[in-house]
């Protein structure tokens, strides 16, 4: 039997089949449409337990119960942040208090550096989060920010007359970094904004590697994800990894280790 691995984020609902020690591929729909979930997930087969993580709240763990329930797949397990998992020590001193997100991420990122090196769980969404664990597994703390689209929306929305165009996610500068042509000056407004979240954003992560490399005396292995990461990516000094399924990637450690 599988095992079903969702992640339930602000904006996406990602999931994967857990076949053995590998997940599947992730798919992933807006937070919105529980419709197009619930078709997707009646074409799964040989589903044995769900393992989810979600920060949507109350109301998206309820549409996602009565989904399952309708479809007659085993109930949910909700994996919260805890005091030790998987062989990561949570670093909070209320550990409820730390997202499960990023709890999980943390653990999957410890795992895919095979558990006895220091890392950087980096992850680009409508929040930046920095998560670091060290080579033994204790979960050193980390920080938050708002994402690049965050920032973009942010400034259009609240500064009168900054840019004509309406709020939205980051585009030209984003299309620009994605092909490794972005230039580190704009010549217009909206290019401006753009290119100044993103560039704060890879400069927040450039700095806080730079400052857990002092702290720990050694390199952490920087792991990069969200829907962002892409577009981040070329614009680092820090040498990184890309894994665009980390919180998955933690579901399935975490799925084995607990022989769920």
């Amino acid at each position: 039997m599988n095992t079903l691995l969702i992640d339930i984020g602000n904006t996406r609902i990602k999931w994967a089949l857990l076949r053995g020690a590998t997940p599947g591929r992730q798919s992933a729909l807006s937070i919105r449409d529980w419709r197009g979930f619930e078709r997707a997930l009646r074409k799964l087969r040989r589903i044995g337990s769900v393992q989810v993580v979600g920060v949507a709240g109350a109301r998206a763990e309820l549409a996602l119960r009565a989904i399952l329930q309708r479809l007659k797949l085993p109930k949910p397990q909700f994996v919260r942040s805890s005091a030790r998992l998987a062989g990561v020590t949570n670093g909070y001193k209320d550990a409820w208090r730390l997202g499960a997100d990023r709890w999980v991420a943390a653990i999957g990122a410890w795992h895919l550096a095979g558990g006895r090196r220091a890392v950087c769980a980096v992850s680009v969404g409508t929040a930046l989060t920095v998560d670091v664990v060290d080579a033994i597994g204790q979960h050193r703390g980390g920080l938050i920010a708002p994402g690049p689209a965050l920032m973009v929306r942010s400034l259009l929305q609240d500064t009168q007359g900054i840019a004509p165009r309406a709020a939205g996610s980051t585009s030209r500068a984003a299309r620009k970094s994605g092909q490794r042509a972005i230039r580190p000056l704009a010549d217009n407004t909206r290019d401006a904004i753009e290119l100044g979240s993103l560039t704060a954003a890879a400069a927040l992560i450039d700095r806080t590697v730079s400052a857990v490399r002092s702290t720990l005396g050694a390199r952490p292995v920087v792991i990069l994800t969200g829907g962002g990461a892409t577009v981040i990516a070329p614009l680092l000094a820090t040498r990184h990894l890309q894994c665009e399924d980390l919180v998955l990637q933690g579901l399935a450690v975490i799925a084995r280790e607990t022989g769920s």
